[in-house]
């Protein structure tokens, strides 16, 4: 159960951006999708919310190929929030929050704010601890704030899988630290792209790196995020200790000179 990646590969235009990417996550886990700049993981996420079909291979979500999978069930079951997802004209929050009810209107002029639905935005609301901002004009919220309501309102999908691509971006370190305990706390198969790998660590159950369109390493934060294999994949060296609170894996970084790297996506690495 789950998701399972079975040897998925993605081109686009005759350029192979992800190449024969197998792995398994887990229901009611949370992953870290780590890698460089243009690595692969914004495509991963898409791939994995049916909204790109791999070149080849295949996805499924509990059992079920996403190819089989029709549209409006597709966004019922899974929740991505991409970045730079904010709405395009000022809405108030809970108005930002309804529109995760869309793939549950009847027909394609069909509402989508009867009282089950608007019980289902205050439920979505509480649960990121954001009730007091049902009132709000989006444009009055700050960074932190806009990406909990967009959790909000993913999680009025009422989805099985969430895929947040980068989801700490523009937050100060508290708003980083409590928006990821809000993710772990949903209880729900999390996949999140990050770039800050000692934030991977703490919050993550399983890390997938990837490296030019190739996953590079697979499993625990602890067999992951080694200094052999940052330094191939990030070019830095690094230095591993178990944090004082938790003992996850705590990274400090030096520059190191670049290291041979990883054959790209549909090149011969010998």
């Amino acid at each position: 159960m789950g998701v399972v990646i079975e040897r998925v590969s993605f081109r686009v235009g005759g350029r192979t951006i992800l190449d024969d990417v197998s792995a398994i996550i887990p229901t009611g886990s949370v992953t870290g999708l780590l890698g460089p700049n243009g690595a692969g993981k914004s495509t991963l996420l898409r791939l994995i919310a049916g909204l790109h079909t791999p070149t080849s291979g295949r996805i499924t979500l509990d059992d079920a190929p996403l190819a089989t999978l029709g549209r409006r069930e597709t966004a019922r079951r899974i929740a991505l929030l991409e970045q730079n997802a904010s709405p395009t004209i000022d809405l108030l929050v809970r108005e930002v929050v309804l529109l995760g009810r869309i793939p549950y209107r009847s027909g394609i002029f069909g509402g989508f704010d009867g009282a089950e639905d608007l019980r289902i935005v205050a439920e979505s609301l509480a649960q990121v601890g954001g009730t007091d901002l049902a009132d709000r004009s989006w444009g009055t919220l700050s960074g932190g704030e806009q990406q909990r309501v967009q959790i909000a309102r993913a999680l009025a999908q009422r989805p099985n899988l969430l895929l947040l691509d980068e989801p700490t971006n523009h937050l100060d370190i508290g708003g980083q630290l409590g928006l990821l305990a809000q993710v772990r706390d949903l209880g729900l198969t999390a996949v999140l792209a990050l770039h800050d790998l000692n934030l991977a660590a703490a919050y993550c159950d399983q890390i997938l790196l990837l490296a030019d369109g190739r996953l590079a390493a697979a499993g625990t934060p602890a067999d992951v995020l080694v200094p052999r294999v940052i330094a191939k994949v990030y070019g830095v060296d690094s230095f591993v200790v178990p944090h004082p609170r938790g003992g996850h894996p705590s990274l400090l970084f030096a520059p190191s000179p670049p290291p041979r790297p990883f054959a790209k996506a549909g090149e011969s690495s010998l």
